[in-house]
């Protein structure tokens, strides 16, 4: 029997206390309406995760605005009153069985493959996207050329993000989280190869990880300090799943002090396996790193869902908390049979099917 007792002990997200360390990884499912509303599906979707015992929920992406953030056809906006109000019962119904839940907020960036508001996206540069949309979303073909954004857009941007913060506030959610990862724009402004600005969010990796403070500095003077703020940070992308930070753990240094010293209450590391090396130079996952540099309570996430890896990762503070995605797919009530010693169920695609849906309801690696 594997002793799993780390993984059911409380865990602080900035003043929220969560009944274990076990959370839901965001997941890319496109079963809202195509107006981007929330449906009683998606409430009953994700209070189920909360009744099988995990206790944190973080949401699918969310866009933000009416503009450029849209990623998908069918995913669910919150740039409205009413996309805010039919999260509602979506909130309400997760914390009916106990659990609490925090909103990804989106912005696509360049890698939109299904706006409604229009077909232009927006980058830190006008750098076409490697590789090609992805077919399971409705994709085909390569990405657009994006416009680069201008000093107002960006500002627009930051302003987007309180707004939908300030939304997710009015309607219950505990917290909001930001998508800085996988490519899209957060992770754009980060990444080398996509931001080759010359003014104070171009250059440097520190002007680079910038938009990513104003952010959360942003945020938190609208929602105060009792809501938690979160980032999800990862190296790959959706496009470019092998890509690893230019510097290494020198990077790593830079971005998670920088992160420590914002706005944040939490930083959520997504890689393909957690608990392998972020780098060939250093025995240390990334998660650790994130740890070691930002001072913060962290989030791990990637192929956890074996109980003996998850557990290592909190007993040696690896992380503070672990998320699934699959592993939660395939067991909505993962932590209540990981608690009671039973069995569990291999991840099967085709039996997670969304009825809702036009795609199969699976996480794809860096969404």
């Amino acid at each position: 029997m594997i002793d799993t007792k780390s993984l059911f002990e409380t865990a602080t997200l900035g003043s929220t206390t969560l009944n274990n360390r076990v959370a839901v990884s965001p997941m890319t499912r496109t079963s809202a309406t195509p107006e981007g509303l929330a449906t009683d599906q998606m409430a009953s979707y994700y209070a189920s995760f909360a009744r099988g015992g995990f206790g944190l929920i973080i949401t699918e992406g969310t866009y933000i605005d009416d503009k450029y953030s849209q990623a998908y056809v069918n995913q669910p906006g919150i740039a409205y009153d009413e996309q805010a109000q039919a999260w509602k019962n979506v909130v309400d119904s997760v914390h009916q069985e106990g659990a609490k839940i925090v909103m990804q907020l989106q912005h696509s960036g360049a890698l939109s493959q299904g706006n409604r508001f229009t077909r232009e996206t927006l980058a830190p540069s006008s750098i076409q996207p490697q590789g090609e949309q992805l077919k399971m979303y409705s994709g085909e073909g390569s990405f657009k050329t994006p416009n680069e954004a201008t000093k107002a857009e960006v500002q627009e941007v930051i302003d987007g993000f309180v707004h939908a913060a300030e939304r997710a506030q009015s309607v219950g959610f505990d917290g909001v989280e930001f998508h800085g990862a996988n490519g899209y724009l957060l992770d754009a402004f980060l990444t080398d190869y996509t931001n080759k600005r010359t003014d104070e969010y171009g250059g440097s990796l520190e002007n680079r990880t910038r938009l990513l403070v104003e952010v959360s500095q942003a945020v938190r003077e609208a929602v105060g300090k009792e809501f938690i703020i979160g980032i999800r940070i990862s190296q790959a992308k959706i496009n470019n799943f092998a890509h690893k930070w230019t510097g290494k753990e020198h990077d790593a240094d830079v971005i998670f002090r920088q992160l420590g010293q914002a706005d944040y209450d939490y930083i959520h590391v997504t890689e393909y396996k957690a608990w392998e090396p972020a780098f060939d130079t250093n025995e240390a996952p990334l998660a650790a790193l994130a740890k070691k540099y930002a001072g913060l309570p962290v989030i791990a996430n990637g192929h956890l869902e074996d109980p003996s890896h998850a557990e290592d990762m909190i007993a040696n503070k690896e992380a503070d908390v672990i998320a699934l995605g699959k592993g939660a797919l395939a067991n909505h009530d993962w932590v209540n049979k990981v608690k009671h010693n039973e069995p569990l169920a291999a991840f099967e695609g085709e039996k997670v099917l969304n009825p809702n849906a036009k795609i199969k309801d699976f996480e794809v690696p860096g969404t």
